[in-house]
């Protein structure tokens, strides 16, 4: 087993993290493999260009980005440097890299239609007969195994899995600092290098070893609790951006109707074929989908005879997007009976949706672990009173109405 590094470093210029830092030659060639290239046409935040216009960003480069917050905390963190090889390190690093390469277009609003999980595709892509797993094989036969296992939170030393997937990792540090910057928000600002100064790994009373934060270190991590829950109510769960991955739902639904009936409808949009008549599509099938796929085929629905599909993508490409309403019984009825007055399909312009966020739970997942100045080991929320005031409160819901403005 070699692990190769360049000739000389590479570095790739990048708004949050000023550069991106590639030094081992499998990271390099799996940036230039075609599964990972597809990133750069499946925008990050699914419709919130909706609402944010300059949010244009990608998964590509939110990638990068987990990629080098991984890399950087490898390398800079003393005594986490200790706790892996070299194999694991770069084992690490594609995890971050890799870890959504498996995602479909128009973010989750994909996996609700079509029943295909990214974390599950991405799984596939990573193992299967695929530019990614020759460049992972050349390196290791066991080093494609080992990068789904962190990103499945099953590698068996811990200290990788936390680093990708935790209450505080690496993707969350750079979808926060990286979304907030593109929407030009303040919302998900915090102070990484300060948080990355105080990150220590630490054997816990249990036997375990888990990255923790210095108590020097917690107003950081509140600024980043915060951020996280300003950023989900203020910019992932906008209506507006709601309304607009809604269409793409409703007509995602009204094609899975007309291929049942007429699979003629379908002649030109091939792509899109496997994902209504299988439960599971290959990775092949799945790697040919991608937005700008999707958006082109909505300009040749717009051509053929199905009004609703035409509509719905019409409504798709041109922001003619659904009026929305907090939800009441009293207020649906009221919805209902309108577009029954105006000869609206009820199955395809009416939707319902649910959310609901706390911003910070101790109880999903790993707590977060704050590390006292006398060496004790405590929960956030035991050491942060703000912290504590929020885990107290009620968990934030919110239920919609979306419809065509009359």
């Amino acid at each position: 087993m070699e692990l190769l590094k360049l000739d000389e470093r590479k570095v790739i210029r990048d708004p949050i993290h000023g550069y991106i830092n590639i030094e081992y030659k499998v990271i390099w060639e799996a940036i230039d493999t075609k599964e990972f290239q597809r990133l750069r046409r499946i925008k990050q935040l699914g419709g919130d260009f909706q609402v944010y216009p300059s949010t244009e960003h990608s998964r590509f480069t939110h990638s990068l980005g987990v990629y080098e917050i991984v890399r950087r905390m490898v390398t800079e963190i003393k005594s986490l440097q200790s706790e892996v090889s070299e194999y694991e390190k770069i084992s690490v690093m594609l995890a971050g890299l890799l870890h959504d390469i498996g995602h479909g277009p128009f973010s989750h609003a994909f996996e609700l239609v079509t029943n295909h999980n990214h974390e599950n595709y991405t799984e596939k892509i990573i193992l299967g007969n695929t530019e990614i797993n020759k460049v992972l094989n050349k390196v290791s036969k066991t080093l494609a195994q080992d990068v789904v296992k962190i990103i499945r939170h099953k590698h068996k030393n811990d200290i990788l899995n936390q680093i990708v997937s935790a209450q505080l990792d690496a993707d969350r540090m750079d979808y926060l600092l990286r979304d907030s910057y593109f929407s030009a928000t303040s919302y998900g600002q915090f102070d990484l290098e300060r948080m990355l100064r105080t990150l220590r790994v630490r054997e816990n009373e249990d036997g375990k070893k888990y990255i923790v934060t210095k108590e020097s270190g917690i107003h950081s991590v509140e600024d980043y609790i915060m951020a996280r829950y300003q950023m989900y109510w203020q910019v992932y769960f906008h209506p507006v951006a709601r309304s607009y991955e809604t269409i793409f739902v409703q007509l995602f639904k009204r094609l899975k109707d007309i291929y049942k009936v007429d699979k003629d409808y379908f002649n030109n949009l091939s792509v899109i074929v496997p994902f209504l008549e299988k439960e599971e599509v290959t990775v092949e099938e799945y790697q040919k989908l991608d937005e700008c796929t999707v958006l082109y085929y909505c300009t040749l629905i717009q051509e053929k005879e199905d009004f609703i599909a035409k509509d719905l993508a019409t409504r798709l490409l041109n922001r003619e997007l659904f009026d929305y309403v907090d939800y009441s019984e009293e207020k649906l009825e009221e919805i209902k009976k309108l577009l029954e007055e105006n000869n609206y399909d009820i199955d395809y312009y009416l939707y319902e949706d649910d959310i609901e966020k706390s911003p910070y739970s101790p109880f999903t997942g790993q707590n977060i672990l704050i590390e006292k100045k006398n060496g004790e080991i405590i929960e956030l929320e035991k050491a942060s009173d703000i912290v504590n005031a929020i885990t107290q409160g009620k968990t934030k819901k919110e239920r919609t109405i979306f419809y065509p403005k009359f």
